[in-house]
């Protein structure tokens, strides 16, 4: 499921524009992955940013039965996108001059569309180990590949 979203300059992400993320995610699933959708076996997992917490943004969490998964607090190693997405766009974007704001959303939704299945697949893979170490660290903030 392809969803890109990009944040217009000047446009702060605060919780009126994460509800229409929100919003368009849910149809997108319910459009792109109807089996998902119709058992509700689908999970949201996103950080702590202010936009996230908000009371507006859990209630519609809650009034469309979308499941979160909790997300302790310092524990940037657990958004994929940290780990797995960002450091993958900074290589294939690295060294590149644009013109402009379209051409740098045209190179990034290439370089998303480059990262193949099995990829994506040890993305996850290493999403769930983290989740687990944090989980043995009961929420404490650790580093590297083991919990003292």
């Amino acid at each position: 499921m392809s969803l890109y979203e990009f944040v217009l300059p000047g446009q702060t992400v605060n919780q009126d524009f994460y509800l229409q993320v929100l919003r368009r995610l849910r149809e997108a699933v319910r459009l792109k992955r109807p089996a998902l959708w119709d058992t509700g076996v689908w999970w949201l997992h996103h950080d702590n940013a202010p936009a996230h917490r908000a009371l507006r943004v859990k209630q519609f969490l809650v009034k469309n039965g979308m499941a979160l998964l909790p997300h302790p607090p310092y524990s940037s190693d657990l958004a994929p996108c940290d780990f797995c997405l960002f450091p993958r766009m900074k290589k294939e974007l690295k060294g590149w001059r644009f013109d402009d704001e379209e051409e740098v959303q045209k190179k990034s939704k290439n370089a998303l569309k480059a990262i193949i299945t099995h990829e994506f697949a040890d993305c996850f893979d290493q999403w769930k180990s983290r989740l687990q170490r944090c989980i043995q660290a009961e929420g404490q903030y650790f580093e590297g590949d083991s919990v003292d």
